[in-house]
């Protein structure tokens, strides 16, 4: 169901179960995380998540399951939570194109993902209200930050999902395109990020969610930025900014 490729220090990861909007079970999950794990070893600069299909992932596959002996902890807690942790610690800056659905834990990927670009018909909220289920994978932090206490719960008890434009207006995630569009703008601005100064955007990944997850004031911040300036000194894609800087040509990084 995951397929990955690399090609010009970008890797690819698809999920591909067009069939069934890409809902992941135990086995798509631990497939899903040995692509990034394979990626990270690649020493990829940048990589691209999406969904095949008209949907870029339905959430959970459930078409098997037996609420009366599911194992929800054994599934969100130590399958999905350990993969979302590991795909937002990926050594490169990351992407996700997403179309179509968005729900539950594949919102979750998307919470995982450094940027996140959307289709316009994408469909982004709570639809669990049907299940007599509760949002998972982030989804509560993520609403809750980006849309205070009252819309989060008019989602999650009315059961309505965001349009593409509506879930960027709201600042849930950072732009919108035309479905025709999303992957081409996706791909470009990872390659773009493949070619830049991987060092330093892992630098101001690290601070994002410092800040984040451990709620820093301005100026502790600010001291982990000038610590992080100073490390990155001694990277050669420090110098060679400043020499072409200097010399108005065009840098030529290598991430190192």
């Amino acid at each position: 169901m995951i397929e990955l490729t690399i090609a010009d220090d970008v890797a690819h990861v698809v999920l591909r179960a067009p069939e069934k909007r890409n809902a992941l079970d135990e086995a798509a999950l631990a497939e899903l995380g040995a692509a990034y794990d394979e990626a990270a070893a690649a020493g990829v600069r940048a990589l691209v998540l999406r969904g095949e299909g008209r949907a870029f992932c339905a959430g959970r596959d459930i078409s098997a399951v037996d609420p009366r002996d599911d194992d929800v902890i054994g599934y969100l807690g130590g399958l999905v939570s350990p993969l979302l942790q590991r795909m937002a610690a990926f050594p490169a800056p990351t992407f996700a194109a997403a179309q179509g659905a968005c729900l539950g834990v594949g919102l979750g990927l998307l919470i995982a993902t450094d940027v996140v670009y959307v289709a316009e018909d994408a469909k982004i909220g709570s639809p669990f209200a049907a299940l007599g289920a509760t949002l998972d994978s982030g989804g509560h932090a993520l609403f809750l930050e980006r849309l205070g206490a009252h819309k989060t719960l008019d989602l999650i008890y009315t059961g309505r999902l965001m349009t593409g434009a509506e879930a960027v207006q709201s600042g849930l995630f950072s732009q919108v395109f035309p479905p025709g569009e999303l992957l081409a703008a996706t791909v470009d601005a990872a390659t773009r990020a493949a070619s830049g100064a991987t060092a330093a955007f892992l630098a101001s990944k690290a601070l994002i969610a410092r800040i984040r997850d451990e709620r820093l004031a301005l100026w502790d911040s600010v001291e982990i930025e000038n610590a992080a300036q100073a490390a990155l000194c001694d990277t050669d894609d420090y110098r060679e900014g400043f020499a072409a800087f200097q010399a108005k040509r065009p840098p030529h990084f290598t991430g190192r």
